[in-house]
């Protein structure tokens, strides 16, 4: 079995999704609209990079810009549109007015995805609480990732955090089980102390792209990340 590092990478099209897979990416955050930082792309666009690649893509599930859930009927019916597309793997996580997990709306989609993977993005870095947020969603089926920068302010101000939650992972303390996938404002001199501390997956979005989100994936960037990662 490998152990080397997981890299996802947002693809926003098949011609993201290609570069990013082509640079040595593991998996791709399938999404649309960074002016809302990411919701969850059309059909028609998850058909398209499905085509275009081979490696894991996890479809964001996220109808409006925040961490509240809006109308949950209309994000049901996305994650149905997208089950329909082949979809296997998703990101979500939502807050209530009180900045805590938003339960009972996590339970409602996670039951509409039946077992499929998910990871619980960076609505924990705006928690309260994000030692409950973690417990509270502890029994939920298919939890296997958090994506968190430690912090609401990004990775500079968060690695105290990641690295106490890694120590926690580390020794299986409950709640702390799902694999850290660390991502905003995420840079490769990061890395060496990160990885140090048993931490293995990472998260690039702009970091992929030298022409900003107007411009498309690069390979050379996202090769750079993956020689920095393997080396």
């Amino acid at each position: 079995m490998s152990n080397r590092a997981v890299l996802e990478v947002i693809a926003l099209d098949a011609e993201d999704a290609v570069a990013a897979q082509a640079g040595g990416a593991d998996r791709l955050e399938v999404v649309t609209d960074m002016a809302a930082d990411g919701l969850t792309p059309a059909p028609k666009t998850l058909a398209e990079i499905r085509a275009a690649v081979d490696i894991p893509l996890r479809v964001m599930l996220r109808v409006a810009d925040g961490f509240a859930v809006g109308d949950i009927d209309v994000l049901l019916e996305r994650a149905r549109e997208m089950r329909a597309e082949g979809a296997e793997e998703f990101v979500l996580g939502f807050l209530d007015q009180e900045g805590h997990v938003d339960l009972v709306a996590v339970e409602r989609i996670v039951a509409e995805l039946d077992g499929c993977r998910w990871t619980f993005h960076r609505a924990i870095d705006r928690a309260v609480d994000r030692d409950a947020l973690r417990k509270h969603l502890a029994e939920l089926p298919g939890l296997d990732t958090y994506l968190t920068a430690g912090s609401e302010k990004g990775v500079d101000e968060g690695i105290p955090t990641l690295l106490a939650e890694a120590e926690r992972t580390a020794s299986g303390q409950p709640g702390y089980e799902p694999q850290i996938l660390v991502g905003g404002g995420l840079r490769l001199d990061h890395l060496p102390r990160l990885v140090a501390a048993g931490i293995d997956a990472f998260h690039i979005g702009g970091a992929a792209r030298p022409a900003g989100w107007s411009g498309p994936v690069d390979v050379a960037a996202v090769r750079e990340w993956r020689a920095a990662l393997d080396g």
